[in-house]
């Protein structure tokens, strides 16, 4: 095959994923964006904190764990003509989403007041926050089940219809946004329950939209009573392999919530700082995501071919293509802080320590792009294991200790915070390349013999 029809190839996998992830990110800033204007760095400390504790939780169980275990099933599975087994998997992976989703839900609906005290907050924060968590626990439910019927389609190769997904929750989003927190077409203002509300309704709205397409195009002939047709070897294979890449979720995930917990503890203006610089490099990530994705169907689709040659070229042209996009994104952090945190809040001492958080944030985006596509590879090939443990030392035995030493001991603020994650984020960016390369070299001597 051509490397111009293999970078053809990952192209229209990664951009409408990268689309994708780039149009729920608009959201999130935006959402931020209103909420700082309405009501300052309390509010946006309130759905900041509340927000990292709710996607935590449905990051950990869903998107980075079980949807990685179903689309790298799949995606083997399909590239070993076995549509059976896919479908298996599909239905099988449905099940578990929804047996899944509901505690999650529950437990947020429940305890989110508790579960705020641990993470330090107060006041008018602690408030609004248990509202916030509340009603879009609501919603979580079929956000998680969403995403599952996501990670399918995209083990088909079909990214654009979980990009058609995003846009239409992100559209009733930010309408809902705008008409909720600051009180338009006759309603009162809200502010953060407002944001909470529209959060809400997006998520049954994607929801119901992809329900249809399902029903309409009869995605691999699922029907609502196969949900019910449950193998047990299989749901132990998708969990086996899910419970890997969720823990490598929850090292990170976790260890960034304590992280967020620690900030916390430097004042509003310090953590308004740290969650405005996170949302605005966040706009970075998304790329890197979206070819991550592209690296985890490719890689898995030529692993059931037995095609390793082309799993390592399809991983490295995403790698390529992510570190360009992320370090380009890395100039724009150096050339105008100013005014991109200016886009976001009004205070000026937020704004003076977000220009330095966001000029150390530049440093870690390459590596970061590195990361996060040869960890979607390694995944894709079915091991999940090995980025788990690369995770886990970066996060639990790097990011942590650092971090207490410059809060706690040093007491360098929450700049020197960004410059821990610098460091974090170059360990891993290394380590996923190196056993990627590893990986793929140990299923070619399996396979063949030969080195790749």
């Amino acid at each position: 095959m051509s490397i111009k029809k293999e970078i053809k190839e990952i192209l229209i996998l990664a951009l409408p994923a990268v689309g994708e992830m780039f149009l729920y990110m608009i959201v999130w800033i935006i959402d931020t964006m209103m909420v700082g204007q309405y009501g300052g760095k309390d509010c946006v400390s309130a759905v900041g904190l509340s927000s990292e504790i709710v996607y935590t939780f449905s990051n950990i169980f869903i998107s980075m764990g079980l949807a990685v275990s179903i689309t790298s099933f799949i995606a083997r599975k399909l590239g070993a003509e076995d549509c059976d087994a896919a479908k298996a998997y599909s239905i099988n992976g449905i099940f578990i989403g929804i047996f899944i989703a509901i505690p999650v839900a529950v437990l947020l609906f429940i305890f989110p007041h508790r579960i705020l005290l641990i993470a330090g907050a107060q006041g008018n924060v602690l408030s609004m926050g248990t509202d916030f968590i509340r009603i879009v626990s609501i919603g979580i439910v079929f956000s998680i089940i969403m995403n599952i019927l996501n990670a399918i389609l995209r083990a088909h190769e079909n990214t654009k219809t979980p990009m058609i997904v995003a846009a239409i929750v992100i559209f009733v989003n930010i309408l809902l946004d705008w008409i909720l927190i600051f009180g338009k077409l006759g309603f009162p203002p809200l502010g953060v329950k407002g944001s909470a509300i529209a959060t809400m309704i997006a998520q049954i709205t994607g929801f119901i939209f992809i329900l249809f397409y399902y029903k309409r195009f009869k995605v691999l002939s699922i029907k609502i009573t196969d949900i019910f047709k449950i193998k047990m070897k299989i749901i132990a294979d998708i969990i086996k392999l899910a419970i890997p890449a969720s823990l490598q979720e929850a090292a990170f995930d976790i260890s960034r919530l304590i992280s967020i917990f620690m900030i916390m503890r430097l004042g509003t203006v310090s953590f308004a700082a740290n969650q405005i610089t996170t949302t605005i490099e966040s706009t970075s990530i998304m790329p890197g995501w979206g070819f991550a994705i592209a690296a985890t169907i490719m890689a898995g689709r030529m692993v059931g071919a037995k095609s390793y040659k082309s799993a390592k070229r399809y991983t490295n042209i995403a790698a390529i293509f992510a570190v360009a996009i992320m370090s380009t994104m890395s100039i724009l952090f150096l050339t105008i802080p100013h005014l991109l945190m200016r886009a976001f809040i009004k205070d000026a001492d937020v704004i003076a320590v977000g220009i330095l958080c966001l000029m150390i944030a530049s440093i870690e985006q390459p590596f970061m792009a590195i990361g996060i596509v040869y960890g979607g590879g390694l995944k894709g090939s079915g091991n999940t294991i090995t980025p788990f443990i690369i995770s886990t030392i970066s996060s639990w035995f790097i990011r942590l200790p650092l971090m207490y030493l410059v809060i706690y001991v040093l007491k360098l603020g929450v700049v020197a915070v960004w410059l821990v994650t610098a460091i974090q984020w170059s360990f891993e960016g290394c380590m996923m390349y190196i056993y990627f390369r590893k990986e793929i070299n140990k299923l070619a001597i399996k396979g063949d013999g030969s080195f790749v």
